[in-house]
């Protein structure tokens, strides 16, 4: 561009200091918390150039415009709003990745996590330890996890004790929702990264091609002030689905280890079906191996829906429709599989056992293949 097409203000305009620490918060209906938060983190940094990213899954409650409300007079919140995306290990990625600081942290919108421990954090990084990653840690000695029952904090504990299965080093609170890193050590794993679910801090861990640098710091976990929780049984389901991808995912799509896992569960019961119909009712057998595959069929389908797909799942009409849509998937993938198998054990004279085997896997990918492209695709 030539000089002379650069407007004076263009030319001679301060620059703004750059953010040198990034926050990221997703939020999802946190709207009466916004302010107090801003507040809170303004008063714990001072003399340090910080920026918040509110990254915001379709909020319904207001909290965009609490967020632009702020933003309108203080240039250092931002805001990230996703449309048709959900979850908070995605949410951070993606507003890390809108942010050049050299400094991240993670910290949940709902003033449960102590910011007072952000300039602590900050120079911990900066420090003569080398340190990569700082986590706000509730299972150090000064910490704590405030008001938890004991169901709540016996499924913490559990969920860490599997976590550390998939780590190449011991970290107290590897399930931990607030911490900060170092922008190198985030690009480094971000190509590895799962993105699965809300347990960022550990994606990022079991990513990293060597164990991190890690200093942890107490801090007691706070009881939530506004809004609701967003813990479910959906949680748990995606957790499962990190750790399951952080040990075979470079081999295999973790859905695919899930349908699998359910087809599995489909051929028990089909054979339990099968034996009730025949040795109880006393059906014939061509009426109980119908009824057996029907109700293999729908069994994978509700389980598929609920778990393999669950972030994509169907309801109302279009469960319905993709219930038809899946029996004749399965359809055609039983009869390829047929079709393999006798090709095999025929005229190539296959032994028995690996035509069937060739047979079955080739109905699987099929299955799986298609009805990720045509019933649940995003």
């Amino acid at each position: 561009m030539n000089a002379e097409l650069l407007t004076p203000d263009i030319i001679t305009r301060a620059p703004a200091p750059a953010a040198e620490l990034c926050i990221v918060v997703p939020v999802l209906n946190e709207a009466l918390n916004v302010g107090p938060l801003v507040a809170a983190v303004d008063r714990v940094l001072p003399g340090i150039a910080w920026e918040i990213m509110f990254v915001d899954d379709d909020s319904r409650d207001g909290t965009r415009d609490a967020i632009a409300a702020i933003a309108r007079t203080d240039p250092r919140i931002r805001m990230l709003h996703r449309v048709g995306r959900r979850g908070l290990s995605s949410a951070f990625i993606e507003g890390a990745q809108a942010s050049f600081a050299p400094y991240v942290a993670a910290m949940d919108g709902d003033l449960q996590h102590d910011e007072a421990l952000l300039p602590k954090m900050l120079a911990a990084l900066k420090g003569e330890q080398g340190a990569e990653i700082v986590i706000g840690s509730r299972y150090v000695p000064g910490g704590g996890i405030g008001e938890w029952d004991a169901r709540r904090a016996g499924m913490s504990n559990f969920a860490t004790r599997l976590g550390q299965m998939v780590l190449k080093t011991q970290v107290a609170d590897p399930m931990s929702g607030f911490f900060m890193l170092r922008r190198a050590t985030f690009n480094t794993a971000l190509r590895n990264l799962s993105a699965i679910g809300f347990k960022i801090l550990l994606d990022i861990i079991a990513s990293l091609p060597t164990p991190p640098r890690i200093v942890e710091l107490p801090f007691q976990f706070r009881t939530r002030v506004a809004g609701e929780s967003k813990l479910d049984a959906g949680v748990m389901r995606d957790y499962l689905l990190l750790l399951v991808d952080k040990t075979v995912g470079h081999l295999v799509p973790v859905r695919f280890v899930l349908f699998a896992g359910v087809g599995t569960i489909g051929i028990v019961l089909h054979m339990l079906v099968l034996l009730l119909a025949l040795k109880t009712l006393g059906e014939p057998f061509a009426t109980a191996q119908g009824v057996a595959t029907a109700v293999a069929i729908l069994g994978n389908f509700v389980l598929n829906n609920l778990f393999t797909f669950g972030d994509r799942r169907l309801r109302g009409k279009r469960a319905w429709t993709g219930l038809a849509l899946f029996a004749l998937i399965s359809a055609v993938g039983a009869i390829g599989n047929l079709s393999v198998a006798a090709f095999l054990f025929g005229p190539q004279m296959t032994s028995w056992w690996i035509a069937g085997l060739v047979g079955a896997v080739m109905s699987l990918v099929w299955n799986y293949a298609v009805s990720s492209a045509i019933i649940w695709r995003r």
